[in-house]
Formats: C-alpha cells, sequence, structure tokens
C-alpha cells in the first residue's frame, strides 16, 4: 500500500546493502523519505554475525544519539559496556547514554534488529555515518572507482570526518591505490584512533597490510 499518506513495506522489500562479515542494513529512513527520526534495521544470515557493530554515539560519523533496539524476530545478545543482555524476539534494548558502548550479535540466522534514534532536544539530522553510506553499493558490486569518486565528494564536503576518510582508504586499497589508501588511512587515525583498531582486521586493507607504512599509518603518523 502506498499514498501520499500513507506508506507500508516489508522490511525484505526495503533496500538492503550487505557484507561479507556483517549483518544486511534495511535502509528504512530512506526508503520512506522520513526527517523526524532515524531508523533502519539489521538483519543476520547466521548464527554468531554481528548484527549491531561496536559503537558509541560520539565518535567520527556519530550523532550522539539515544537508541532503542527492538528484535523483531531472531534472537540476539547484546552488549553494552561490557553487561550482556540477552534479547529474543520482542526485547527492547534503549542506550540513552551516547557514551556507551554498545553492540549485538545474533544468537540465530535471520535474527532482525529495528534501531530507532534521535538527539534529545534538537530537530532530527541525518548522521554523518549515514549521510555518506551511499558507497556501499559500490562494494557490492565491485566497482571501486566509483565508490572512490563519491567519497572524494564527501570528503571535499566533511575534510575531517574520519570515517569518510577511513572508506575511502578501504575502496582505494581495493582499486589497487595503495599510496592513496595508505595516506587516507593515517589521517583516519589521525582524526580518530579507533578506527586503528577497525583497520587491524578489515580485509578490505589486505591488499596494503604487508607495506612497510601500513603499521605507521595505524599509528596516525607519516611514514
Amino acid at each position: 500500500m502506498s499514498t501520499r499518506s500513507v506508506q507500508t513495506a516489508a522490511i525484505e522489500q526495503v533496500e538492503t546493502f550487505s557484507g561479507v562479515q556483517n549483518a544486511s542494513w534495511h535502509r528504512i529512513r530512506a526508503h520512506f523519505g522520513i526527517e523526524a527520526f532515524g531508523i533502519n534495521a539489521w538483519t543476520a544470515t547466521e548464527a554468531g554475525q554481528q548484527l549491531i557493530g561496536e559503537h558509541d554515539e560520539v565518535g567520527s560519523g556519530a550523532a550522539r544519539h539515544e537508541e532503542l533496539y527492538l528484535v523483531v524476530r531472531g534472537h540476539a545478545r547484546f552488549t553494552v559496556d561490557g553487561a550482556e543482555i540477552d534479547a529474543p524476539a520482542g526485547t527492547l534494548v534503549f542506550v540513552a547514554d551516547p557514551e556507551s558502548k554498545r553492540g549485538a550479535v545474533a544468537v540465530e540466522a535471520g535474527t532482525t534488529a529495528l534501531v530507532v534514534g534521535g538527539k534529545p532536544g534538537e530537530a532530527f539530522s541525518v548522521s554523518p555515518w549515514e549521510r555518506h553510506s551511499e558507497f556501499l553499493r559500490f562494494f557490492e558490486t565491485g566497482e571501486y572507482e566509483r565508490a572512490i569518486e563519491l567519497l572524494r565528494e564527501r570528503h571535499a564536503e566533511e575534510p575531517e570526518s574520519a570515517g569518510v576518510l577511513y572508506n575511502l582508504a578501504c575502496a582505494e586499497s581495493l582499486a589497487g591505490r595503495a599510496d592513496d589508501a595508505l595516506e587516507h588511512l593515517r589521517r583516519s587515525v589521525e582524526l580518530d584512533a579507533s578506527f586503528a583498531e577497525f583497520a587491524a582486521t578489515d580485509s578490505d586493507l589486505d591488499a596494503v597490510r604487508k607495506r612497510p607504512e601500513f603499521a605507521s599509518a595505524l599509528a596516525g603518523e607519516s611514514a
């Protein structure tokens, strides 16, 4: 059903991006053109898969949102500030503190979690992370040069965004642009040290991992 005032869709009908090791991201907010609040969903394809990546709402790409998670189906295990929360279908998990580290793993294949978020006291604005995520469609199709083009545009708009720089480095690594990848990785870590942890195991950076400059890039230092 779709009219000017009412739209409906099954979660599976919403455009989805996914990675080899990551759950599928259903872009619900963008699908409906929602501007009043943030809302998306994630579905794990197998048990043990990371359903909600560990993050806080104060780092690069974050927007200091309060977040409410609803396990729509399946079974998840959340970890919030080190405390584990068993979350079968129907469980609500509310994380009010933007500084809290949160994440979730799927206990069952097909587990789906709905996420709603917003910053208290302010009109909603799309987070920097979501704003520059269009590049993911080109990662899925292997069109890394197109991803680079899009991410460079975002970098010109947000030159201090560590998230944009990190993803640009990943795209450049996959496209064989090693020197550019290492420089942008170094700068992303310089801006936000947490990206060094991601880079340590990110297969997108395998092409540059054995370069002598890689270790200094993870330290945010010039080679």
